[in-house]
């Protein structure tokens, strides 16, 4: 079925902060059930568990690796202090020394020690975020192959019920955001759990005391978080809005700059732009400021709890009860302390936004399905009619049945015009004959087979169809027309192009079939958007043709020259012509006049103007002289 049109959208996107806070004052977006949605991403995850725990065991070892250095490297300190302490006893013994009794072999054996684990950290570090790129990559893979298959089978109803914007989003920008939580923030949540945990347990070694006066800076780290972080949720919530309200003026603007330039609206949009941008930049500042002041007060805590360590730790040194390695190494764990918990606070608030994302995937896979249910009606041998309704019922909305008793019977190579008020029926005809939804009572037979019992894919390579709004990808114009039929010869194309009157302004143009249209096919006219869609449906060579006033946007000389190409091509061929201008259906072999999903009138067009009746006064009513107004 053919798309009314391309539509641009401005799709969601997950925003984090750019300042030294790295979006920890940003409020997340949060799953309605954390805990199914993150078990469904598991069962993901599980068909690689056993890279994830590799993953899992490299990251522990890189971090431990990394916290143990410091210890080792502060007895390197306690060598070179315990050297120079004795040489200078033996200087004050009276004893004439030339060099200090420092032993650099030791020492020499305690740096190669820690730049193999050094060496050893990056290089698991490397591993691991290698095996788990694979993994997320993989994961999601797998999640977006998912979604694609489940897009296929969902009903025509949900792409009615849904925005083209809404949709784009959860395929890619929520998938993004779940490809990168995936690859960095899951081993870094481990990462941080490890460090903190292991460096809390070196610090014990060296001494709880000092490990006291470390650890009672962390409340005050949370009450900063807590007291700053709610006042830029605000800031940040104003931004968002701000920033999509921004966003589609913006592209309302340049997508209709023509009607803007020739209503003379720059200036009053220009106006309105800055008003939006004034709001944008008054929130999006205040909210990057106070966002920012999270890190430089936890930076002036921790800062003030490594002064009260070094007090005390030379203190203890002073009087002997410490080595002044194990000073500089908890020195070290000190700085390492905060981190871990700023980088946890952190990864909540992005895994609570993954999480949500993934839920608003799983809300898709989860959609109710177009099921093939047999209708249990038997096969009508040799039916005299290509198509056939018989006793439809069907309606959007139960409550509000739009037929009752639907019938219609069509020969083969009949052309059937279907008109009637808006509203009528008529584009829920064709939704049911190509099955995009599927009546609630009665049948639809294809050459004797209710169409329920014919596969989709199997029933709609039986259709073609245009519609009044074009739809072209971005390619060649050759490649559009191919669409129709990727089997189909270069001769054949270039057949349904003449047909189609296509041929003629193709070859005038410089690339001629090698033109590339762009995303809205703006480089040519609606007209030659027309007549190219006409071109693919022609070269799909359908048993049935379904046309919904493809003429419309073609001038007269050429809607007269499709329509005699159409006498040709529509020869044999059973056709379903929903027209909204009356005089292209005058030669139709049925009309079929609908009104409020039932057919009122049948037959010929002289036929039904001669019965004087809602037909002859739909047709009438176009072609009336309207009043003349004096000036």
């Amino acid at each position: 079925m053919e798309n009314n049109k391309k539509t641009k959208t401005t799709p969601t996107v997950q925003r984090r902060g750019h300042g030294p806070g790295g979006g920890m004052g940003m409020k997340p977006e949060k799953a309605k059930n954390f805990g199914g949605t993150l078990k469904r991403l598991f069962a993901y995850l599980s068909k690689k568990i056993y890279l994830i725990i590799f993953v899992l065991v490299l990251a522990i070892a890189s971090t431990i690796f990394q916290i143990v250095t410091p210890k080792i490297l502060g007895r390197a300190t306690t060598e070179i202090f315990a050297g120079v302490q004795k040489g200078m006893d033996l200087i004050g013994q009276g004893e004439t020394i030339t060099e200090l009794p420092i032993d650099f072999e030791k020492i020499t054996q305690i740096i190669l020690l820690v730049i193999i684990l050094y060496l050893g950290s990056a290089l698991f570090n490397f591993i691991q975020q290698f095996v788990m790129t694979r993994v997320s990559q993989n994961t999601v893979y797998e999640m977006r192959k998912d979604l694609k298959e489940k897009m296929n089978r969902v009903p025509i109803k949900y792409y009615d019920t849904h925005s083209n914007g809404d949709i784009m989003s959860r395929a890619i920008n929520d998938m993004d955001n779940v490809a990168g939580t995936l690859q960095q923030s899951l081993t870094q949540l481990i990462t941080s759990v490890v460090q903190f945990v292991g460096v809390l347990v070196m610090m014990l070694t060296i001494s709880w005391q000092l490990t006291l006066v470390a650890i009672a800076t962390v409340p005050l780290s949370l009450v900063v978080v807590m007291i700053i972080a709610p006042k830029s949720q605000k800031y940040f919530a104003t931004q968002q809005k701000s920033l999509g309200l921004l966003n589609n003026q913006v592209e309302e603007t340049y997508g209709g700059h023509t009607v803007v330039k020739s209503f003379n609206h720059q200036e009053a949009d220009i106006k309105d732009f800055e008003v939006e941008n004034e709001n944008l930049y008054i929130s999006g500042w205040k909210a990057q400021f106070i966002s920012a002041l999270i890190m430089p007060m936890m930076n002036f805590i921790k800062n003030l709890g490594y002064v009260f360590v070094a007090v005390l730790g030379g203190i203890k040194v002073a009087n002997g009860q410490m080595n002044l390695g194990d000073v500089q190494a908890f020195l070290q764990y000190t700085n390492q302390f905060s981190q871990p918990i700023t980088q946890i606070a952190s990864l909540m608030n992005t895994i609570q936004s993954t999480v949500a994302s993934a839920e608003r995937i799983f809300e898709v896979l989860d959609e109710e399905e177009m099921v093939n249910k047999p209708s249990g009606l038997s096969v009508e041998e040799n039916s005299p009619y290509k198509v056939a309704f018989e006793n439809v019922q069907f309606g959007y909305n139960e409550q509000a049945p739009l037929m009752t008793d639907f019938s219609l019977n069509v020969s083969s190579g009949e052309m059937v015009a279907i008109v009637g008020p808006t509203g009528a029926g008529k584009t829920t005809l064709i939704n049911l004959l190509e099955r995009f939804y599927d009546v609630t009572g009665g049948s639809i037979r294809y050459e004797g087979k209710d169409t329920r019992d014919i596969g989709q894919n199997d029933l709609r390579s039986h259709f073609s169809m245009v519609l009044q709004d074009t739809w072209l990808f971005t390619g060649s114009i050759y490649d559009n027309i191919l669409y129709g039929r990727q089997e189909a010869t270069e001769e054949e194309v270039y057949q349904a192009a003449r047909a189609a009157h296509v041929d003629d302004f193709v070859r005038k143009l410089p690339n001629g079939y090698k033109t590339v249209l762009n995303e809205e096919a703006s480089n040519i006219s609606q007209g030659q958007r027309q007549l190219i869609t006409i071109a693919r449906a022609f070269l799909a060579n359908p048993d049935v043709l379904i046309l919904d006033e493809a003429t419309s946007s073609v001038d007269t000389r050429t809607e007269i020259l499709i329509q005699k190409a159409m006498g040709t091509l529509l020869k044999h061929r059973t056709s379903f012509v929903v027209a909204h201008r009356l005089s292209t259906i005058r030669d139709a072999d049925n009309i079929i006049v609908m009104d409020h999903g039932s057919i009122v009138e049948t037959g010929t067009h002289d036929n039904l103007m001669a019965k004087n009746g809602f037909y002859a006064d739909l047709y009438n009513s176009q072609f009336a002289k309207g009043p003349v107004i004096e000036g």
